[in-house]
């Protein structure tokens, strides 16, 4: 006879709590079974959604190109946070590769199904007028080539005019608006908010009396050399926009600029109406909304009832996708010129795309030196300049590159200057577009000192030191002219470096150098005619450069590939499913995936 065992309420306890951790144990692993067997379901459906989701393209087809967000070198966000703003429809950070734009316009304009294109460019964010004027070139060659272009606005900005400008047509809507301005450049000046009301002194250590970066934080206006070199490159910029419009809409200089110093009395001819104004100076062909110019569309091209607009279309995205599954580089043995991206802010260690960073921007330029299928380099420069040494540290790797018998080209974007142009001056060749800004180059430092604010407080700093200099830099304490006078030597030491390197660089005296330096800036065409740039033009005039200093043949017989920080795995998983429409779906529809 079996006898019950009866246990304490001690073991009890300690028997229940086994019965609930195993409990729990087994939970959690049926949790990570199905959440696995959930993953494989979605990676499946994405496959399934990616293989039935892209529609064939067929002839007599409209690539509408509306590209939206802040145009770039290269994306600042990492792939997973892209497609994930994406699919919340999140459209605050969002960027247009310039790489992708021109692409997309260059492989419609070989496409014998892209019918015309409609352009619209409203929603894009331009940083520069060289870059502009890249993707204008590519949209001339579209044009040149046969295809018509439409280009739709609603409030158009001076930047963006200069792309549509190169369309077949423009209309604006009746109620929208378009004017051209011209170019200003004005910034806040700080010093009697800083000095007289704050009591802060500000230092400014520089060599070169155009290097005015630093100067709103002494001046309480612009100096007279700032506003001479910035005016100068200006006008040299602006004439240039003025020439390409008026070429473009068969019109001249003086008529475009005749139109904006009588704009007051034009646009109270128009009655106020800014469409009216702009159709009246011929910077437009009619006034329509945007269902008027999709009904043209659909008359014009193949009506689809099916589709948005009403006519057979197919959108940059979806194309670009297209065109990139048919042009996968597996299996591609061809040599490489290879693209190193340096967009941003120079700064020093490991830095995100977007920025560029001494260690990590480096590290790029390495791995092209060391990929024996790299035979060129083109080096993509936007970058308003940033740290010495990390400047330093890529203008290096530019010059192992050329010891190691690889060609390296620089293209400039819209702006390559003072570190920008360190780390270009060693490269073989260097393009610019006539609109690049560049030069600056010079040195300076800023140190601000807060002895008279903290006094204002009734704060004061006091203490020993073993020497007159230890503490010497604390800014809560006066600063000691001789500490001026170490600051100043090491600026000059700086600028003595940077003139000297680009003495070597572009077999120039150093006089010479000079001549042109001390911090001036030069539009590219003005840096061609001071020997500060080689070559005017863009970046598939320093591919073919860099292509053909290498002896790599015909643009068909090399490839041209990025080189940047690959995604991992996962972050290429999360990104291709945020961007399916599964994904998009799940994560737009669902708080849990939010």
């Amino acid at each position: 006879m079996n006898q019950v065992v009866r246990r304490g309420p001690i073991a009890a306890f300690f028997v229940g709590l086994w019965n609930v951790m195993n409990f729990t144990r087994r939970l959690i692993l049926n949790f990570l079974f199905f959440g696995l067997l959930f993953l494989f379901l979605v990676l499946f459906l994405v496959a399934v959604g990616r293989g039935s989701g892209v529609q064939p393209l067929t002839e007599r087809t409209t690539l509408v190109i509306a590209p939206e967000g802040r145009l770039v070198e290269q994306f600042s966000a990492d792939p997973v946070s892209r497609a994930l703003a994406k699919a919340l429809g999140d459209k605050s950070g969002e960027e247009v590769q310039l790489r992708d734009l021109v692409r997309t316009i260059d492989a419609a304009r070989e496409d014998k199904n892209i019918e015309r294109v409609l352009l619209r460019v409203d929603g894009l964010q331009p940083s520069g007028y060289a870059s502009m004027r890249e993707v204008a070139s590519s949209l001339a060659k579209l044009r040149a080539s046969g295809k018509q272009i439409v280009a739709f606005g609603e409030n158009l900005s001076q930047s963006q005019y200069l792309l549509a400008a190169q369309a077949n047509e423009i209309y604006i809507d009746p109620m929208g608006s378009m004017m051209l301005e011209g170019l200003g450049r004005y910034r806040q000046y700080y010093r009697r908010g800083l000095q007289e009301k704050l009591g802060v002194d500000v230092h400014l250590f520089r060599v070169g009396e155009f290097k005015s970066a630093a100067e709103p934080y002494i001046l309480d206006a612009a100096s007279p050399e700032s506003k001479e070199a910035d005016l100068y490159w200006m006008n040299d910029i602006w004439g240039r926009y003025l020439e390409d419009i008026a070429k473009l809409r068969k019109l001249t200089p003086e008529q475009l600029s005749a139109g904006i110093d009588t704009m007051p009395e034009g646009i109270a001819a128009a009655g106020g109406d800014l469409a009216k104004f702009a159709l009246q100076q011929k910077l437009v062909d009619g006034l329509k909304t945007q269902e008027e110019v999709e009904t043209l569309l659909a008359e014009r091209g193949v009506a689809d009832s099916d589709a948005d607009g009403g006519f057979r279309r197919i959108d940059m995205p979806a194309y670009l996708a297209q065109h990139d599954a048919k042009h996968l580089p597996i299996g591609d043995k061809r040599p490489q010129v290879a693209v190193v991206v340096a967009e941003g802010e120079i700064t020093d260690g490991e830095q995100p795309a977007g920025t560029v960073g001494g260690k990590s921007t480096s590290a790029l330029l390495r791995e092209a030196r060391d990929d024996d299928d790299v035979k060129a380099v083109v080096l993509r420069v936007d970058s308003p300049g940033g740290g010495v040494y990390p400047s330093e540290e890529i203008r290096r790797e530019v010059a192992a590159l050329k010891a190691a018998g690889k060609p390296v080209v620089v293209s400039m974007g819209d702006l390559a200057a003072s570190g920008g142009y360190w780390i270009s001056m060693n490269a073989d060749r260097i393009y610019a577009d006539p609109s690049t800004i560049t030069g600056s180059i010079g040195i300076f430092g800023l140190i601000p000192n807060v002895t008279r604010t903290l006094d204002k407080i009734g704060v004061r700093t006091d203490g020993v030191s073993t020497t007159r200099f230890a503490g010497a830099f604390d800014i809560t304490r006066p600063m000691d002219p001789a500490v001026g006078q170490v600051i100043q030597s090491v600026i000059d030491k700086g600028y003595a470096d940077f003139t000297g390197k680009v003495a070597a660089a572009r077999n120039k005296s150093v006089e010479d150098v000079d001549a042109v330096a001390r911090g001036r800036v030069w539009s590219g065409a003005q840096a061609k005619e001071r020997g500060l740039v080689d070559e005017l033009g863009g970046f598939e005039a320093a591919v073919a450069d860099a292509a053909a200093r290498a002896k790599l043949g015909a643009a068909d017989k090399f490839r041209v590939r990025y080189i940047e920080k690959a995604a991992s795995p996962f972050s290429q998983f999360m990104s291709g499913f945020a961007g399916s429409r599964l994904g998009a779906s799940l994560l737009r529809d669902s708080d849990v995936a939010r």
